[in-house]
């Protein structure tokens, strides 16, 4: 169940749109079937409890996330101090870490994901509608990114740009696009001969418009779909910048970071190593049975 063959599944999806049941709209009966996935479900509530703890819990938790506890260095997960989850070899707080470590890598993977959705769409979508030259130049430029190993070009630009958070978020973006970009193309391909786009072809509306009002509204379900497979992909990539040491740095943290510190001294302090590597392991999962879910929930052969 990985993200690549998540990939591969969602590529057919939405080839057609049949005609959706009376007094119910197409996205109606999509939740509906979505609500009845029980793994989507709770991965979605599991997702979303993970998320608030992140965004909250350091806002109310005693602790803060670069404090030191000298007198209580490396200690086991205690009602101690309320360190419920331990602390770190400096004496600072495991709990409130995990939870801003959440935050910068959920962070990360959102704006990430968001920038390379929309480069994505403009450039699949233009190239798919417009065609000829144009879509054989666009689509070569990105034959020749995908021949570039994608995590040394990270590794690349992080090294030479900086290793603040939004330096990280664009090294990241700068190849997290060219999936995205390749399967709007291949779906706008088959929306150019559609009756509606012909319409507005035929009163004249201009190639950029009809591209905005007509061929990306009907991706909307497909991006959708690779939304939620391409923000774990953007997280995994952000643990392992962090994880060798490239990503997100001292003293802000991110889960990379965390799990990093854990693998030094996990022998001697396990507890460093297990909670941030279960939430990371956990929200991946999370994603990838909400895409899988989302996946089925929009497959027309569904309807």
């Amino acid at each position: 169940m990985g993200f690549s063959s998540n990939r591969e599944a969602v590529v057919g999806v939405l080839a057609a749109t049949p005609a959706p049941a009376p007094g119910r709209s197409p996205w109606s009966d999509a939740r509906r079937r979505f609500m009845r996935n029980r793994a989507a479900v709770v991965s979605l509530v599991i997702l979303v409890v993970i998320s608030l703890a992140c965004l909250l819990g350091p806002l109310v938790l005693p602790h803060g996330f670069d404090t030191t506890d000298w007198d209580a260095m490396k200690l086991p997960p205690t009602w101690q101090n309320m360190h419920w989850w331990g602390t770190d070899e400096s004496g600072r707080d495991l709990l409130v870490r995990c939870l801003i470590g959440g935050r910068i890598s959920l962070m990360v993977g959102v704006l990430a994901t968001l920038a390379s959705v929309a480069i994505g769409i403009a450039w699949g979508a233009t190239a798919g509608f417009v065609g000829g030259r144009t879509d054989t130049l666009l689509m070569r430029i990105v034959d020749m990114m995908y021949a570039i190993p994608y995590l040394l070009i990270a590794i690349l630009l992080v090294t030479l740009l900086g290793r603040e958070f939004y330096l990280v978020v664009l090294a990241i973006t700068a190849f997290s696009w060219m999936d995205m970009a390749r399967v709007v193309r291949g779906q706008a391909l088959s929306l150019r001969t559609r009756e509606f786009v012909e319409a507005a072809r035929a009163i004249g509306v201009p190639t950029w418009r009809i591209i905005a009002s007509h061929i990306v509204p009907n991706l909307l379900g497909i991006v959708v779909i690779y939304t939620t497979v391409t923000v774990p992909s953007v997280i995994l990539t952000e643990s392992v910048l962090s994880f060798l040491g490239l990503g997100i740095q001292e003293p802000m943290t991110s889960w990379g970071v965390l799990i990093h510190d854990g693998t030094n001294i996990m022998e001697t302090a396990p507890w460093m190593l297990l909670f941030p590597a279960v939430l990371l392991s956990a929200t991946l999962y999370c994603f990838n049975f909400i895409g899988d879910g989302l996946r089925d929930a929009l497959d027309p052969k569904e309807r």
